[in-house]
């Protein structure tokens, strides 16, 4: 058997310059400022302050700081609700102004990419009526989840090109009394804390030098009208997106390379609902497996709701059939915060992860024992009826 090392071709040395005359699409930032002049649809730019990055060939992206709208993931909420209220703690921690919305719906990714049973018109109405929502109250739309970030980048692409299911669509828009509105960006949370990572930093009071992770990029991501994606020369000479790997460098940790670093993660949709056994299978022999042979990591970070919940839930199976796992799997902006003292369980709710955190958390000195009392005093008190809630002032470590 031919070992996954040698496979694996390791990225060249040179740094690969993008050239945007060159890339293979049109700019789609012409195109929607073209159509809003046309009366087509209002952009709504990216509100000042903002940080510009470059996206896969060299074109110019702004990501704002704050007066943020979070899009939230139902399988975050539902799953991995860390996940969440890790990207507001760091909100809130940094001092930076952001809306937690009540008036948003599902970006019904999953009935586009799992069932293939709903239409276009359908599915970018419900990613149009989204960022009106968002228009309306005045803050920039954030992405959590990295499916419906892939989905509505697409959405974009369907409605530049269809006048017709422009047309379609400002018709569903009008019996909602709202207008067709198109962010100038759409922008995934990693991005946000991407460019956030040197702030974070100088709040980082959890050493992490010692520390040697994984990372896993998203599919949706990354893959999905791919030249939207963020690169930077210094990781991988613009050969792979940047954010994670950018993001734990600032913290200090030592992220490691394996040779399955584009395989999906096993999630997939479609299969991870028809052939689940493939999905737990794909995710520990293809990644975890790999990741541990290749690179021995402390962590795996990744930055999709489908990602963690596949890569962490999958290896519980696979322990009971002797296999080598046990690495814990967070998001980027769970360790981010878990670097700025973010409490392990009332803020990063450590404890709806399957794979056990413990030894982790121990190698970064942090008391878990002692956090899993204070969070376990606290449901007390909120079962004894003596609070409703945990305060914000009582989320570090």
């Amino acid at each position: 058997m031919i070992p996954h090392s040698a496979l694996f071709n390791k990225p060249k040395d040179r740094t690969f310059t993008p050239d945007p005359s060159q890339a293979p699409t049109e700019d789609y930032h012409d195109i929607l400022d073209q159509l809003e002049k046309e009366g087509e649809w209002e952009v709504h730019r990216v509100p000042e302050p903002y940080i510009e990055v470059k996206n896969k060939f060299g074109r110019t992206k702004k990501v704002p700081v704050e007066q943020t709208w979070h899009h939230k993931s139902c399988g975050q909420c539902g799953h991995i609700p860390g996940y969440s209220t890790s990207v507001f703690w760091l909100n809130r921690k940094l001092g930076l102004d952001y809306n937690d919305p009540t008036d948003q719906t599902s970006c019904t990714a999953w009935n586009y990419y799992a069932s293939a049973t709903s239409n276009a018109p359908a599915q970018a109405a419900v990613a149009m009526r989204n960022f009106a929502a968002a228009h309306e109250t005045g803050y920039f739309p954030i992405i959590h989840c990295a499916t419906s970030f892939g989905h509505y980048k697409e959405v974009r692409q369907q409605l530049i090109h269809s006048p017709e299911l422009r047309s379609q669509v400002r018709k569903i828009l009008k019996k909602l009394g709202k207008k067709l509105i198109m962010p100038e960006e759409v922008v995934h949370y990693s991005e946000w804390v991407h460019v956030m990572r040197d702030r974070i930093a100088e709040h980082q009071v959890i050493p992490m030098d010692h520390i040697a992770a994984t990372i896993h990029p998203a599919c949706h991501y990354h893959k999905l009208v791919g030249e939207d994606a963020i690169y930077a020369p210094e990781v991988y000479g613009n050969q792979r997106s940047a954010i994670i790997t950018s993001t734990l460098q600032s913290l200090g940790v030592d992220v490691r390379d394996y040779s399955t670093w584009f395989d999906c993660c096993g999630f997939g949709f479609r299969h991870i609902l028809v052939s689940r056994d493939f999905s737990r299978s794909f995710a520990v022999q293809r990644k975890i497996e790999v990741m541990k042979e290749e690179a021995d990591p402390d962590i795996l970070i990744t930055h999709d709701t489908g990602c963690v919940t596949t890569l962490d839930q999958s290896q519980f199976a696979a322990k009971a059939h002797d296999k080598n796992v046990g690495l814990p799997v967070m998001s980027d902006s769970q360790i981010a915060a878990l670097a700025m003292g973010a409490h392990p369980y009332k803020v990063l709710q450590l404890h709806w992860h399957s794979t056990d955190s413990k030894p982790f958390l121990e190698k970064l000195g942090i008391d878990h024992e002692k956090a899993w009392a204070e969070f376990e005093q606290v449901v007390d008190e909120i079962k004894a009826g003596e609070r409703q809630s945990v305060t914000w002032e009582e989320v570090d470590v």
